[in-house]
C-alpha cells in the first residue's frame, strides 16, 4: 500500500520541470548553470545539483558541435604604427565604456554557382566589445578584410563611448587594419588611448578571443550557411541575442544590457 500511494503521487519536481523547459525552449544553449542563473533571477531558490539532474531526466544537456579550424592571422608585419599593450591583461573595469576590445574573426560559406560547383566564401566579423559587461557595442560584417568595415565599426564605438568621464583605451591585436594611419588618427583625435596584444600572444586579447568562441560554438559549427546574408542575418540575431539575453555567472547572472541598466540605475 505505502509503493502503490507513493506510485500515485504527482511528482514534486513536475512545475519545475515546466519551469526548465521553458527556459530552455526560448534560449537553447543554455545549460544547468545557466538555467540555475535564470531560475534564480525569477526568485527561485534551488540547488544547482537539482537542477542537473532534471536537465539530466528530461534529456536537455547541451551537445553543441566543436570544431577547431585555422585561426584567421591578420598580422601582416609591421605595416604602420605599433603601439604599445597598455591593458596588460587587466581586462576588468567597474566604468562603463572606458576599456574596449576588438579583433577580427573568419566566417565561411557556401555557394553554388552556374555549373553546379560548390564555392567557399569567406566573411569577416568586426566587432568592438566593452569589458565594463562585455556587451558587443558596435560592429561590421563584410565579404572581405576591409578598413571601410572597421572604420565604421571604430566610428559607432566611439559614439556609444563618448559618454565615459575617463580617457578610454581600445586594444587590439597587431593586425594591419590597425596599424593603418586613418585607425591611429582617428583614436588620437579623439583622445583614446590605443593598445595593442604583443605579437603572437592571443591572450593579451583573451575576451575577446572567448567572446569568437562562444559565438562560433553556439551558431557557426556545425551549420552551414547557403549565402552571405543568411550567415549575416544569423550573426546579427545572436549578437542582439548575446547582449539582451545570454545571462553571465561573473555579472550576477543578468545578461550585458540588464548589467549595464541596473548599473545605471543604481
Amino acid at each position: 500500500m505505502y509503493w502503490q500511494k507513493r506510485f500515485d503521487c504527482p511528482s514534486p519536481d513536475a512545475d519545475l520541470e515546466n519551469k526548465i523547459l521553458a527556459i530552455r525552449k526560448s534560449n537553447k544553449d543554455f545549460g544547468y548553470r545557466r538555467i540555475c542563473g535564470k531560475l534564480r533571477q525569477k526568485g527561485i531558490l534551488v540547488n544547482h545539483k537539482r537542477v542537473q539532474r532534471l536537465v539530466q531526466k528530461l534529456g536537455l544537456q547541451v551537445k553543441s558541435f566543436m570544431h577547431r579550424s585555422r585561426k584567421y592571422n591578420s598580422y601582416k608585419g609591421t605595416v604602420g604604427r605599433v603601439a604599445p599593450n597598455r591593458l596588460r591583461r587587466r581586462f576588468n573595469t567597474c566604468i562603463p565604456h572606458q576599456k574596449i576590445v576588438t579583433d577580427t574573426t573568419e566566417f565561411k560559406y557556401y555557394e553554388v554557382d552556374a555549373k553546379g560547383n560548390i564555392i567557399t566564401r569567406k566573411a569577416y566579423l568586426d566587432p568592438f566589445l566593452d569589458l565594463f559587461n562585455r556587451e558587443i557595442i558596435s560592429f561590421s560584417f563584410t565579404k572581405r578584410p576591409s578598413s571601410q568595415g572597421i572604420m565604421a565599426a571604430l566610428e559607432k564605438a566611439v559614439e556609444v563611448t563618448s559618454d565615459c568621464p575617463y580617457r578610454r583605451t581600445f586594444h587590439s591585436d597587431q593586425g594591419w587594419a590597425y596599424q593603418m594611419g586613418n585607425y591611429v588618427t582617428r583614436l588620437k583625435e579623439e583622445k583614446i588611448y590605443q593598445s595593442m596584444s604583443r605579437k603572437g600572444t592571443c591572450l593579451d586579447n583573451s575576451v575577446m578571443e572567448n567572446f569568437f568562441g562562444i559565438m562560433k560554438q553556439e551558431i557557426y559549427y556545425g551549420h552551414t550557411y547557403h549565402s552571405f546574408e543568411e550567415l549575416r542575418e544569423a550573426v546579427q540575431k545572436y549578437i542582439t541575442y548575446y547582449n539582451n539575453h545570454r545571462i553571465k555567472a561573473r555579472l550576477g547572472w543578468l545578461s550585458p544590457v540588464e548589467y549595464r541598466l541596473r548599473h545605471a540605475a543604481a
